[in-house]
């Protein structure tokens, strides 16, 4: 799996990280959604990789990861960008959009 995050999307997030060590972690939360296939996207600054977790390559100086079972659900190449407001982000890929408003979460 491969993230482009655009310039202004990998400042926020250096922004959120405040020079402290951490993985940006994308996962597919079903939490409340009725069923397993059914979930939102979602971001969470982690301080170090699960066992399950695997890389995702990015062209950013940011260290990505997905646990493996989640990788499904996406698209090979996706897209980070900011919403124009900043207060949140929007992971796109080629053939759709998983969200506008993809929140991201400090959990260290």
């Amino acid at each position: 799996m491969n993230i482009h995050v655009t310039e202004q999307a990998e400042a926020i997030l250096k922004e959120k990280l405040a020079h402290k060590p951490g993985i940006i972690r994308l996962i597919y939360d079903t939490e409340g959604c009725g069923c397993a296939v059914n979930g939102v996207p979602g971001l969470r600054i982690i301080e170090e990789v699960a066992t399950m977790d695997v890389p995702i390559h990015t062209d950013s100086t940011l260290s990505f990861a997905i646990h493996q079972k989640h990788g499904i659900f996406f698209e090979e190449h996706l897209k980070l960008s900011t919403t124009p407001d900043s207060c949140s982000f929007r992971l796109e890929g080629r053939e759709q959009s998983y969200g506008t408003h993809v929140q991201l979460i400090d959990i260290r």
